[in-house]
């Protein structure tokens, strides 16, 4: 076979599987530092943003669903790759697999370059130690294997045996750190609860809201949920997400403007137990000073009691 025969030939099937195997494994490493990144925000939260719920486990769940389809692709094609080099050593030598690779090493140079001006930017915008720390060096790291392996590998005729061990070893740390991500997510039946509960906390402080609202346009607290409803706003009271039972609201002082709603919900809160965790408070709806009030909350029926401060919610008619 000619080398224009071979080049006809191989080219088409090359481009296919290295591209493949290169966008697998840019994917898989994207994620992976995702989800590291997303280790370090909940065991180190730094005090200054907000992270709910959702904010860890949106993340977190689609980096590990990226890694789980992925990665076995990059290593699958990988040793497809493998197995053509043994048998077609010119198929190695191919300049669109060469162009891959130094493209990698390129991105890789770029992205170590750009880590260490992270750090020292971060250093300078004053972020925690430990978070920034932690952050720069999985990019670090990753970026430094990724690089070392395609570095060796780009200089050999034939291929390493290093790359079963690059392929066992990354794999073995993948898995720790996708089956630890359910530690911190749940079971997807678990976290199923969780969105429920937290719905329900977002419907309360909604709820809460609108009670205020009622007491500052007509100065008396609504008799029951049903008041709340308008027809004009489109403004509808909503009921449990789960059961579709609506939730409780009791006035406990109509002069003092005392008022507890209730629900019950899946899973006690992490703040019930002591443990500051922002995942069991809901989203600032309306007033961002109300995320500093307690809903922290047991397992099954729970109820929070509110008071109407006069002077910070007064009569719209006295404004």
């Amino acid at each position: 076979m000619t080398e224009e025969q071979i080049i006809k030939f191989y080219l088409p099937r090359d481009v296919f599987l290295h591209i493949f195997a290169m966008v697998t494994m840019y994917w898989s490493a994207i994620s992976f530092i995702t989800l590291c990144w997303q280790y370090v925000n909940y065991f180190f939260p730094d005090v200054l943003t907000y992270y709910g719920y959702m904010g860890f486990a949106g993340p977190i769940r689609f980096a590990v669903s990226s890694l789980v389809i992925l990665f076995p692709l990059f290593v699958l094609s990988s040793w497809f790759l493998n197995k053509i080099y043994a048998k077609e050593a010119q198929v190695r030598e191919s300049k669109v697999r060469k162009w891959l690779i130094y493209l990698t090493l390129f991105i890789t140079s770029l992205v170590i370059v750009g880590d260490l001006i992270f750090v020292i930017n971060t250093f300078l915008g004053g972020e925690i130690k430990a978070r920034f720390i932690l952050k720069a060096l999985s990019v670090l790291v990753v970026t430094l294997v990724i690089f070392g392996y395609y570095l060796d590998d780009v200089r050999r005729n034939t291929p390493s045996k290093l790359a079963k061990y690059f392929a066992g070893i990354s794999g073995t740390v993948i898995l720790i750190t996708v089956i630890g991500a359910f530690f911190i997510v749940g079971s997807p039946a678990n976290a199923r609860l969780v969105q429920f509960d937290q719905q329900r906390l977002n419907d309360l402080q909604n709820i809460q809201w609108q009670v205020v609202n009622y007491w500052q346009r007509k100065e008396e607290l609504p008799k029951s949920l049903n008041d709340l409803n308008d027809s004009i706003s489109g403004y509808s009271v909503p009921q449990d997400p789960k059961t579709n039972q609506p939730y409780e609201y009791s006035i406990k002082n109509s002069t003092a403007l005392t008022f507890e709603l209730c629900a019950v919900f899946n899973l006690e809160s992490m703040q019930s137990k002591g443990v500051k965790d922002t995942r069991s408070m809901p989203v600032p709806a309306y007033y961002p000073n109300e995320i500093s009030q307690n809903w922290s909350h047991s397992a099954g029926k729970a109820c929070f009691e509110r008071t109407i401060d006069k002077q910070l919610y007064p009569p719209l008619n006295k404004l």
